[in-house]
């Protein structure tokens, strides 16, 4: 967490506890006196305050100055304030570990103001040190142009799912705008760029952060192109401030001490007043930090992580953690959320909660089609249900059971349940192969069978849409596509 950095660095960051209480508490009464609902999308004025309710903005830097300044940039009437995040592609997706950072922009989008996407096309070569222990591997140039492509799509897919699926329209809702600091950190040559940035950046400053120090004195040490990494970070929210207005950079806890740079360079160079908001690291059960580096990643991308594993993986989150997960995960009311919980405490045996978690996420990262995707693969592998089984494509079987082989085979009339097995090279030749099937051990779209000598029905064996889903033992399946099985039914 950024604590630490915190601490090591000049101390004028600090958590939003007692002075965000007090502006919290302040809102609360300003819509009580107005008569206004507390479910209603928040005044741009109240943004910050209903965020640090939900739990989604965790610091803010620097504290008085937001607290003071930055509540007033935000007051109605206002122009708009522009906010970026950044995000560097060390993989071709996205992941669950960025999705509060994209749902902070989504809320300053929502309030009117306009957002920044960033895309890293540059940094990701560098490698971020922040929260590491070791250097990262330098990725290829062409690798990096690839990845930066697949983020940029990714962030695209989850501005328009908010826009078509969660924006009910009236107020205005701010502009996004994709970048890469590629575009401008490739043309910055070497000598202008430290004597633009080099100047106004503090050696000591750099040095006494935590996650400097720790790399320093551990025996990898730590590279100079890492060590520049906040600088490189820093001059891309000095460009945006000059080239966009940017006042505001969003990042994660671990983010705070390059956003601390990019504060101090664009105040000294500017003289003018930004501003830093992190959001919470999400973490495993285990207590690890979730991402691409940690291995325990949850993809946002359909071809990485499929909607129906993206679905199961908020299904499964414990009670103990539902609630903040739709405060921070959510656009849903915050009545809304308590009341889904108190249907819970009586029907704990619904998984209601973490249901409408699953629900809402998925459609935020895969639209419509991706959450009823997911909905028919879970009833059916979990519920068994054949007509979902029927209806589901090719693509989603595969996804479902990824590490499935996927058969393509002659439909041939006569075809036994053993031949269907050994077709699908799913049980032993000989008595072994047999015993097998007797024994129960062997389903077929989820009804089991025990005879090996049993003719292969259509409709039952065969599904309509020409697939046969065989499961061998409890976690071996087998997706057989038949081919030309229409010309010889209707032959």
């Amino acid at each position: 967490m950024a604590a630490p950095a915190l601490r090591a660095g000049h101390g004028r960051a600090v958590a939003l506890c007692a002075g965000w209480s007090r502006f919290a508490a302040f809102e609360r009464r300003r819509r009580k006196i107005h008569d206004e609902p507390p479910e209603a999308p928040a005044p741009r004025a109240g943004l910050l305050a209903a965020q640090h309710e939900r739990g989604l903005f965790q610091e803010i830097f620097p504290p008085q100055a937001a607290e003071d300044q930055l509540v007033e940039l935000l007051q109605p009437g206002r122009p708009p304030v522009t906010v970026y995040c950044g995000f560097d592609p060390t993989a071709d997706s996205l992941h669950v570990g960025h999705l509060l950072t994209v749902m902070g922009l989504l809320h300053f989008q929502r309030g009117g103001h306009n957002v920044i996407a960033l895309v890293g096309g540059a940094t990701a070569r560098l490698g971020d040190p922040s929260g590491r222990t070791q250097e990262r591997a330098p990725l290829p140039e062409e690798m990096v142009r690839d990845h930066a492509r697949g983020l940029r799509e990714g962030l695209g897919r989850l501005f328009d799912h908010h826009r078509d699926l969660f924006w009910a329209g009236g107020a205005r809702l701010g502009e996004i705008t994709l970048l890469d600091n590629a575009s401008w950190l490739e043309r910055e040559p070497l000598l202008d760029f430290l004597g633009a940035v080099g100047g106004h950046l503090r050696m000591g400053t750099l040095l006494s952060r935590q996650s400097c120090k720790a790399r320093l004195v551990s025996p990898e040490g730590m590279g100079l192109a890492e060590f520049l990494y906040p600088a490189l970070q820093a001059y891309d929210f000095l460009h945006l401030h000059r080239h966009y207005s940017c006042q505001v950079q969003l990042g994660g806890a671990d983010q705070m001490g390059n956003i601390m740079s990019g504060y101090d360079l664009v105040s000294k160079v500017t003289g003018e007043d930004v501003f830093g908001i992190t959001v919470p690291l999400i973490t495993s059960t285990t207590g690890n930090k979730l991402g691409k580096s940690a291995g325990n990643a949850v993809w946002l991308n359909r071809n990485r992580t499929s909607p129906f594993e993206l679905y199961q993986f908020f299904v499964r989150q414990p009670d103990s953690i539902v609630k903040r997960y739709l405060q921070i995960f959510t656009f849903l009311p915050l009545p809304e959320i308590n009341h889904i919980m108190e249907m819970h405490a009586k029907e704990p045996e619904k998984w209601g909660p973490q249901k409408r978690l699953a629900a809402e996420v998925t459609k935020l990262v895969h639209g419509k089609e991706g959450l009823e995707s997911a909905k028919r693969c879970t009833r059916a592998l979990y519920y068994s249900n054949v007509d979902a089984l029927e209806s589901m494509s090719d693509s989603e079987l595969q996804e479902l059971f990824r590490e499935a082989p996927y058969i393509e085979k002659l439909y041939e009339p006569g075809t036994t349940v053993l031949d269907l097995c050994r077709k699908a090279n799913a049980v032993a030749d000989g008595p072994r192969g047999h015993r097998d099937i007797t024994s129960g051990g062997v389903h077929i779209n989820h009804i089991q069978v025990t005879n090996p000598d049993a003719v292969l029905i259509p409709g039952q064996h065969i599904l309509n849409n020409g697939l046969s889903l065989l499961r061998v033992g409890k976690r071996n399946y087998y997706i057989i596509k038949w081919l030309q099985l229409l010309q010889e039914e209707t032959g």
